[in-house]
């Protein structure tokens, strides 16, 4: 097996994921970054290589107890989702930067889809938890 870490094989898998998401001016991309005490987030449109947005829970109005927790996620996520509307951005393509789709990264997207984010994907999701919470 070979000898590689953790954060290597991440990177190839965000370069991997990097191929196909692209942010645009119309829907521009919401990347997020985990750290092992904090967790980043911020809306960038790739075609001017720009960032609209910004939140982190190193910021002094975020910070919590700490940022390494499922609850500091959903408050990036709740925080970027109003920045982003109050600069009139309503739709994102989510990049998760080669981490899996669970724990931190899960809670900060769901918290930016409840604040508004990708109002349409947020029906569709509601619908599958409704027909699990009938069975």
């Amino acid at each position: 097996m070979a000898n590689t870490s953790r954060a290597t094989i991440r990177t190839a898998i965000h370069k991997r994921i990097r191929r196909k998401v692209k942010g645009s001016t119309e829907r521009p991309r919401l990347a997020v970054y985990r750290s092992l005490n904090h967790i980043y987030a911020q809306i960038i449109d790739d075609q001017q290589g720009q960032t609209l947005v910004s939140a982190s829970t190193t910021e002094k109005g975020l910070q919590g107890s700490t940022g390494g927790n499922v609850e500091a996620a959903r408050r990036i996520g709740k925080t970027i989702a109003e920045r982003a509307l109050a600069k009139g951005i309503s739709s994102v393509v989510f990049d998760r930067g080669g981490y899996l789709y669970h724990g931190r990264i899960k809670a900060l997207t769901e918290a930016a889809r409840q604040a508004g984010l990708n109002k349409d994907e947020s029906a569709g999701e509601q619908d599958s938890s409704d027909k699990e919470n009938k069975e």
